[in-house]
């Protein structure tokens, strides 16, 4: 059973939640959903436009890909040191020991995908179909300024073929989202965007500040669209709740409140961040959240009246997605990868089949760990094609959260930082601070600015919460607070207990480190936290109306600003505690 239907009446879930749209964007996926809803939809973070050669020359299949980078001969050695410490600990081969008893090649054979078992982790992913028809055209836009908040994205359809219908009335879609956009061949007139990039808005000299924006606009409007069928002229009767990863900074978080009320029309909104959120997710009133997304993993600490404690953030640039590139490596060096060409970073389907092999067969045990599984590769051109191999090694490339040279995060680096400054700290309360007056602006609007947002970046107030960002291991990054995380890998709870006891300082008094068991699903305990603080806060104190953020933003003389999970008290776990 759901925690939050044993706290929360049923009738007080359907009737304040039937209203609430709680949103949690991440790096590659992001979840949105009715808080009255069991599970949210969970949506690959990400969006392809089409494009022409008169708009992009040389053609990208992805926006940001001149931002990645190679293994460098450094990087290459430390990544092998980092192997033969994991090997050591897992009592299986070192490299060098396994190049020399290597004496046969490895035996791989292409096999029909129809004879395998119709399992989704196996099941081969199909190119999607990037045409449409004038008869199956998107739904009529409600005003000309809203004209690409269409939906053009039909439902996954695993049987897409890229051959382009034999009709004159064909034309290709003017962006798809989410997996599909993943599905897109190379070969297409496409590039793929990923708004959020290693926890941070993706904005670089490739991928502007307007683009991404606007991309993060189209994707949540095509899901409320879609997935939700909430309509544009239907937005102001609901409310939109935002579960912010750690890593943002304060100006993101006001970008993403624009797009929310200024341009998805929601009638109000709040922010909480994912650590409380997912305290809240589990029922509990104290914990060390450990969150291991696909880019980015944090830390933080949560005092028991629900107080998040900015201090004991850290946050790691590695998850999952590196995890998967890993397994790539591994497989290819113990050659049992087929002589295909995959690229995770250039090809985004290859990076979801490497997701789905690292789901189904990674796990942390002692000992060689070996499976059979089917490779899928997807070349330019060609019909995708299955292979039957041995895949080895499967316990190493989780270890690399633990020992992340192995992971060699710095192919894929976060944004560059240049564009975020922000002297307003949004999670603190500001406004009784003397702050320097401009004299072209009023108390009210903001005569000649477009965005009210922008007052604050001359205001000379230094913000001290800074955003710690360490390159260390999983353990030593919790052994700066006290554990309490879920994992999807099988093993990975009982390794990093053991690690973080053992990184713990033998003058402290810590004999014992225990893992909780996720009291609901791990995969969105943050967004379910999120609607159960949005179903519980009878005030709304802290929620900002649209007329308000558009025309004020944050107001200094009005009394009152914009405050987050940092300051959420005692009416919510009180209530749950109850």
């Amino acid at each position: 059973m759901d925690f939050s239907k044993s706290v929360i009446p049923a009738h007080l879930l359907g009737d304040r939640g039937s209203n609430l749209v709680v949103i949690n964007p991440g790096s590659a996926n992001v979840r949105i959903g009715l808080a009255q809803q069991d599970a949210p939809f969970s949506i690959p973070h990400c969006i392809a436009r089409h494009t022409t050669g008169a708009n992009q020359s040389p053609k990208r299949n992805v926006q940001d890909q001149n931002l990645n980078s190679q293994v460098t001969t450094a990087q290459h050695v430390e990544r092998e040191k980092a192997y033969d410490i994991i090997a050591s600990l897992l009592k299986i081969p070192f490299l060098d020991e396994e190049v020399v008893n290597n004496s046969y090649p490895r035996k791989m054979g292409r096999v029909d995908v129809l004879s395998q078992q119709n399992s989704k982790k196996e099941s081969m992913l199909a190119w999607t179909d990037v045409f449409q028809k004038s008869s199956s055209s998107s739904l009529a836009s409600e005003s000309p300024s809203h004209k690409h908040e269409t939906s053009e994205s039909p439902d996954l359809q695993e049987g897409g073929s890229t051959e382009k219908p034999q009709t004159s009335e064909s034309k290709y879609r003017e962006y798809i989202c989410g997996e599909e956009a993943m599905r897109i061949s190379p070969t297409e007139p496409y590039c793929l965007r990923r708004p959020i990039r290693r926890g941070h808005l993706n904005i670089s000299q490739h991928y502007s500040t307007q683009q991404v924006l606007e991309d993060l606009q189209a994707i949540w409007d095509w899901i409320l669209v879609e997935k939700l069928h909430i309509p544009h002229s239907e937005r102001n009767m609901y409310s939109a709740l935002i579960v912010v990863p750690e890593t943002f900074d304060n100006r993101e978080i006001k970008e993403i409140l624009s797009i929310v009320l200024r341009d998805l029309r929601f009638s109000s909104a709040v922010v909480h961040q994912e650590g409380l959120a997912a305290v809240f997710g589990n029922g509990l009133s104290t914990a060390c959240v450990v969150n291991i997304g696909a880019q980015v993993t944090s830390v933080i600490c949560v005092e028991v009246d629900g107080v998040a404690l900015p201090h004991t953030q850290i946050t790691l640039r590695f998850g999952g997605e590196d995890v998967s590139r890993c397994l790539l490596w591994t497989q290819r060096h113990h050659q049992t990868w087929p002589p295909i060409r995959t690229d995770a970073l250039a090809k985004p389907i290859d990076l979801l089949m490497l997701n789905r092999l690292k789901e189904s067969y990674c796990q942390i045990y002692e000992g060689e760990v070996e499976a059979v599984g089917v490779v899928h590769s997807y070349e330019d051109g060609l019909p995708p094609g299955s292979h039957k191999t041995r895949l080895t090694a499967l316990n190493v490339a989780p270890m690399g959260l633990f020992y992340p040279t192995l992971l060699v995060p710095d192919v894929y680096p976060p944004p560059p930082r240049s564009w975020f400054k922000d002297y307003e700290d949004m999670l603190e309360d500001t406004w009784h601070i003397d702050f320097p007056r401009r004299t072209d602006i009023s108390d009210g609007l903001y005569p000649g600015i477009s965005n009210p947002l922008q007052m604050w970046d001359n205001y000379s107030y230094p913000s001290n919460q800074q955003k710690k960002e360490d390159n260390i291991g999983l353990a030593e990054a919790i052994t700066k607070s006290i554990l309490s995380t879920v994992a999807l890998t099988t093993g990975l709870i009982s390794a990093m207990e053991e690690r973080v006891l053992h990184a713990i300082p033998s003058n402290e008094a810590i004999d014992t480190v225990e893992v909780l068991q996720s009291r609901t699903n791990p995969s969105f305990v943050a967004w379910r936290g999120g609607a159960i603080l949005g179903v519980i806060d009878y005030g709304r104190d802290a929620w900002i109306h649209r007329e308000d953020w558009i025309q004020n933003g944050i107001h200094i003389a009005g009394g009152r600003k914009y405050k987050d999970s940092y300051y959420l008290q005692a009416q919510p776990m009180c209530y749950i505690n109850s």
